[in-house]
């Protein structure tokens, strides 16, 4: 077991929100929001690795007689995929409602906002 795949996924992580302490444009929070959601596929994905595991197709052979890969975390990437990408482009679509209605996308002078 190899912790590379853990190291990358902190990392993604870390710069995500980096990305989106440090961000001048709600375009580039969202982008930085997307990194740190890539990191939990890659989390989900390590997770789920069995070295030599193939997959969890039976028709062919004995259950238990070779190891396979976890279909539950294999769903659970694709779902935290399809959850990104909605997320993200729900995200985008109220930017561009933002930049319609003030004219900036830039948090700092969208001064309405403001409690």
């Amino acid at each position: 077991m190899s912790i590379l795949p853990y190291l990358v996924a902190g990392w993604l992580f870390l710069a995500g929100c980096y990305g989106l302490a440090t961000s001048r444009n709600l375009i580039h929070a969202v982008g930085s929001l997307a990194v740190c959601q890539a990191s939990t596929y890659v989390l989900l994905l390590a997770v789920g690795y069995r070295r030599g595991g193939t997959a969890p197709v039976f028709s062919d052979i004995r259950p238990g007689s070779r190891p396979v890969v976890d279909p539950v975390v294999q769903a659970l990437t694709l779902t935290d995929v399809v959850v990104g990408a909605t997320l993200t482009a729900l995200l985008l679509a109220l930017v561009v409602q933002v930049s319609k209605r003030h004219g900036t996308v830039d948090p700092d002078e969208l001064r309405e906002l403001r409690g």
